[in-house]
C-alpha cells in the first residue's frame, strides 16, 4: 500500500533517450514495459544467443560447478591460499546475482562479500585505496567485491564525484596497486559484466514494479539514464588503461544471467590448480560469452 501511495504522488520520470539514432520515450513509472524494449532487450549489444539458457540445464550445471567451488574452499583452507574477485559493470548488469551464485554453497566464515558504501569524511582524507586494503583476504579466505576501487573509473567521473586530476591519477595508480596484490600471492580476478542498453532498461523497469526488488533501484540509476554514452567512454578508457598482464580484465556478456554466471564460475575454476579438480564437470568456457580485455567489446 505504501508503494502504491508513493507511486501516486511521484512526478513523472519519463525521459527522452537517443538510442541508435532513434528518439525513445521511457517512463519507468509506467507499469507497462514499452514494446521496443521487450523486443530488443535480449539481442541488445549484439548478444550472440537468441534465448536464455534452459533453466533445467542451468541449475544442473550450476550445482556441478558449485561442488567444484566447495573443493576450492577446502583447498584454500588446507593451503592458506588467498583469493579475490571484483565484480564491475553497469547498474543491473547482474553483479550481485553472479556473486551469490558463486558463494551460495560456501562456508561464509571463509568467503565474504565486500560492498562498501560511499566514503566517510575520514576516508575521503585518506589514500584512495586505503579503505579497500583493510577488507582484503586473510589466509584461506575468498573475498568478492560488489563494486570496488573502480568506482573512480566510472560512476565518480561521470557523475562529477571526483576531479579530472583524481581520475587521471587513479588510472595510473590502479595497475601499480594491483601488481602489489598479485606479488603478495593473492589469486586475483577482475570481472566486467556487460549488459546491453535495452536489457538494462528492462531490468530497471522490472525492479521498479517488483516490490521485492524495488530497493535495488536507486536515484542514481534514474539520473544515469541519459549518460549511457558517458559511461561507455569511461568503461573503454578504464579497460584500456588497467587491463594488464598481471591483472587482466575478464569481460562477461550478461544479457543472459544464466550463461554469465556459469561461465564466470568456469573461468575461476579453470584458472585454479586445486585438489580433486574435475575438468569434465567444469566444462569449457564459452568464448562467445567470456573474453579478455577491451578488444572483446565493440
Amino acid at each position: 500500500m505504501a508503494l502504491a501511495q508513493t507511486t501516486e504522488k511521484a512526478e513523472s520520470r519519463a525521459v527522452e533517450l537517443s538510442i541508435d539514432g532513434k528518439t525513445r520515450i521511457f517512463d519507468i513509472d509506467n507499469p507497462e514495459l514499452p514494446e521496443w524494449i521487450d523486443d530488443e532487450a535480449f539481442a541488445s549489444d549484439d548478444y550472440p544467443y537468441k534465448k536464455k539458457l534452459d533453466e533445467e540445464e542451468y541449475l544442473e550445471t550450476l550445482e556441478a560447478l558449485q561442488v567444484e567451488l566447495v573443493k576450492v574452499q577446502l583447498w584454500q583452507q588446507k593451503t592458506g591460499k588467498r583469493m579475490m574477485a571484483l565484480f564491475e559493470g553497469r547498474d543491473a548488469a547482474g553483479k550481485g546475482g553472479a556473486i551469490q551464485a558463486t558463494l551460495s554453497n560456501l562456508n561464509p566464515r571463509w568467503a565474504r562479500i565486500v560492498a562498501l558504501t560511499k566514503p566517510t569524511e575520514t576516508e575521503r582524507g585518506q589514500w584512495y585505496f586505503q579503505r579497500y586494503v583493510a577488507t582484503m583476504p586473510t589466509a584461506g579466505e575468498f573475498v568478492l567485491f560488489d563494486r570496488s576501487w573502480y568506482n573512480r573509473a566510472g560512476v565518480e567521473p561521470v557523475m562529477g564525484f571526483c576531479t579530472p586530476e583524481q581520475y587521471k591519477q587513479f588510472l595510473k595508480q590502479a595497475p601499480r596497486f594491483e601488481k602489489m596484490i598479485v606479488h603478495e600471492d593473492i589469486q586475483f580476478f577482475k570481472f566486467w559484466i556487460n549488459v546491453g542498453r535495452e536489457m538494462q532498461l528492462k531490468r530497471f523497469h522490472d525492479r521498479r514494479h517488483d516490490p521485492l526488488k524495488i530497493w535495488k533501484l536507486s536515484p542514481m540509476d534514474i539520473a544515469a539514464l541519459n549518460k549511457w554514452d558517458d559511461y561507455t567512454a569511461k568503461r573503454n578508457e578504464m579497460l584500456k588503461a588497467t587491463h594488464t598482464d598481471h591483472a587482466p580484465w575478464t569481460v562477461v556478456r550478461g544479457n543472459d544471467k544464466r550463461r554469465a554466471r556459469l561461465n564466470l564460475i568456469r573461468h575461476i575454476l579453470t584458472a585454479l590448480d586445486y585438489d580433486g579438480k574435475d575438468k569434465g564437470a567444469i566444462g569449457e568456457v564459452d568464448d562467445k560469452i567470456v573474453g579478455s580485455g577491451p578488444g572483446f567489446l565493440k
